[in-house]
C-alpha cells in the first residue's frame, strides 16, 4: 500500500510539473507569437470596422484573405458604439478599431479624440460623381467582360475578384461595371494607391505654399546623417531608412500597422540603412512619413487636410482617408473612394492638377512624379514619386502591351488606377484578388482593350 500511495505521489508531481510546463510554454510561445496574432486580429477588426462602417456593407468576412489564423479569429461589430473587436478565441491578442464620421477606423486601445469635426464635401464639381451610366459599345462591353471573368468558371471568376471598373475618357465617363454587392456608391479601399494620392496631396502644398520637396527639413528629430533625406526621396521611396515591407512576425510593416499608435514616428525612427538618394526599396513607412510632414503643413493640423485640400476642391464625397491613433492620416494605405471618386483623382493627374479651370498643382506636377530616377538598385521596378511609371530611367518599358507615358496607381489584393495621357484615358479596377499574381490580374489587358475598343472616338 505504501508504494502505491508513493507512486501516485510522484505521478501527481510529474503533473504537476508537466502542467507547470505546459502553461510556461503556452505563455511563452503567445509571447513569441503574440506579435504574428496581433496582425491577424488588427487586420480582422480594422477589416470589420471599415467594410461595415465607411462601405456599408455587411460581408467584412469576405475581405479577410485566407490564412490559417482565419479560422480561430473571433469578434463583433458594435453598430451603436462605432467599433469592431477581433480577438483569437474570444481572449488572446485582443483587437479593438474604433469609428469616427469622415476618418473611418482607427485601431487603438481606447477611442482616440476627435480633434475636429470633418469638413463638409459635397459633389460640386464633379462631373463624374452624378453622370448617368452610360450604354458601353460592344467592344467597350467585351473588355469588361474579360476584367470580370465572365469567360471563367465560377471558381476561377471569384478568385479574381474584380469587383469594379470605370473608364473615363476625354473626361467623359464611357463605361462602368460593379460585382454583386456592390454599386456606383459603395467606397472600396485603395490600399498602396493611397500612396499615389499623397503624391497630389503634396503637390497641393507645394503649389500653395511653394514649399521645396528637395530641402531636407522633413523631422525636427533627425539631427544625424537622416537630416539630409528629403520629401522627394521619401516618396520615390529612396530615403535609405531601414524597412522591411515583408508582412510577417514581427516586421517594420506590420508592426507599424497594428502595434504603433503613431505610425509615421515609428517609420521615421528607424537607422539608415543606405545613403539618401541611392537605394530604392518600397516603403510604407517612408508615405507616412510624408504624411506627418504635410500634417506640419496643415492650417489644421491633425486629420482634416486630406478632406480640406483634396477631396473638398475635386467633390470626393465619398473619400475617406482613415488615422492612426495619434491623428495623422494613414497616407500609406487607408483611402477608401468609390470607383468613381479614385477616376476622379485619376483625371486630376491626367490634367497636371488643373480642376474646373483653375491650376491646384504645380505646372509639370505630374510629368516630374512619374519620371523615374536612376538608382544604384530598386525592389519597385518602375516607381517613380507615388506612381508607378511604364518607362524606366534608362527608357526602357516596364509593360510591353502598355503606352510608353502610361502611369499607374497599384494597390494590395489588385487594385489599380491607369492614367495614360496621349490616349486621353483614365481606367479604374478595384476588387479582392489576394490570391492571384499582377499578370493574371487581367488589369494591364484590360487597358489595352480598352484602348483597342475607344480607338479613334
Amino acid at each position: 500500500m505504501g508504494g502505491t500511495v508513493t507512486a501516485m505521489r510522484v505521478l501527481r508531481r510529474v503533473l504537476a510539473l508537466l502542467l507547470v510546463a505546459a502553461v510556461v510554454g503556452a505563455v511563452v510561445g503567445y509571447r513569441h507569437y503574440r506579435p504574428l496574432l496581433v496582425t491577424g486580429t488588427g487586420y480582422a477588426a480594422h477589416n470589420a470596422c471599415a467594410v461595415t462602417l465607411v462601405a456599408g456593407r455587411d460581408d467584412p468576412e469576405d475581405d479577410l484573405p485566407p490564412n490559417p489564423l482565419v479560422p480561430y479569429l473571433t469578434g463583433y461589430v458594435n453598430l451603436a458604439g462605432h467599433s469592431a473587436t477581433s480577438a483569437v478565441g474570444w481572449l488572446f491578442a485582443k483587437q479593438k478599431a474604433w469609428y469616427s464620421p469622415g476618418y473611418g477606423c482607427t485601431v487603438a486601445t481606447d477611442r482616440p479624440e476627435q480633434a475636429i469635426a470633418p469638413t463638409a464635401v459635397d459633389t460640386e464639381g464633379n462631373p463624374l460623381a452624378d453622370a448617368p451610366t452610360p450604354k458601353a459599345g460592344k467592344r467597350l462591353t467585351a473588355a469588361l467582360a474579360r476584367a470580370f471573368g465572365d469567360d471563367l468558371d465560377a471558381d476561377a471568376r471569384e478568385e479574381l475578384g474584380t469587383r469594379g471598373v470605370v473608364v473615363v475618357k476625354d473626361g467623359e465617363l464611357l463605361a462602368e461595371r460593379y460585382a454583386d454587392g456592390f454599386d456606383v456608391d459603395t467606397p472600396q479601399l485603395g490600399w498602396s494607391m493611397a500612396k499615389s494620392a499623397t503624391n497630389l496631396l503634396v503637390g497641393r502644398y507645394v503649389r500653395d505654399r511653394k514649399l521645396d520637396v528637395s530641402a531636407a527639413t522633413v523631422r525636427p528629430e533627425w539631427t544625424d546623417e537622416r537630416a539630409d533625406i528629403t520629401v522627394d526621396q521619401l516618396m520615390r521611396m529612396t530615403s535609405g531608412l531601414r524597412w522591411d515591407e515583408t508582412y510577417d512576425l514581427g516586421t517594420p510593416i506590420t508592426e507599424m500597422l497594428y502595434a504603433e499608435p503613431d505610425m509615421a514616428g515609428f517609420a521615421a525612427s528607424q537607422p539608415l540603412a543606405h545613403q539618401p538618394g541611392t537605394y530604392q526599396q518600397y516603403s510604407s513607412g517612408s508615405t507616412n512619413i510624408v504624411c506627418s510632414w504635410l500634417d506640419a503643413q496643415a492650417d489644421v493640423p491633425e486629420r482634416d487636410f486630406p478632406r480640406r485640400k483634396l477631396f473638398a476642391p475635386l467633390g470626393l464625397s465619398s473619400a475617406v482617408w482613415e488615422v492612426d491613433a495619434s491623428g495623422t492620416p494613414v497616407c500609406s494605405s487607408y483611402l477608401w473612394a468609390t470607383p468613381r471618386d479614385w477616376a476622379t483623382l485619376g483625371q486630376f493627374a491626367l490634367q497636371d492638377g488643373v480642376w474646373n479651370g483653375k491650376r491646384l498643382l504645380p505646372h509639370g506636377w505630374m510629368t516630374r512624379s512619374t519620371t523615374v530616377t536612376k538608382v544604384a538598385q530598386t525592389d519597385a521596378d518602375g516607381y517613380a514619386a507615388g506612381w508607378w511609371s511604364n518607362t524606366r530611367a534608362d527608357g526602357s518599358r516596364v509593360v510591353r502591351g502598355l503606352p510608353a507615358d502610361a502611369y499607374w496607381a497599384s494597390g494590395h489584393d489588385g487594385q489599380r488606377l491607369y492614367v495614360v495621357p496621349s490616349q486621353h484615358l483614365v481606367v479604374v479596377r478595384l476588387g479582392f484578388s489576394p490570391e492571384v499574381e499582377a499578370g493574371d490580374l487581367r488589369a494591364d489587358g484590360l487597358v489595352h482593350d480598352v484602348i483597342a475598343a475607344t480607338r479613334g472616338r
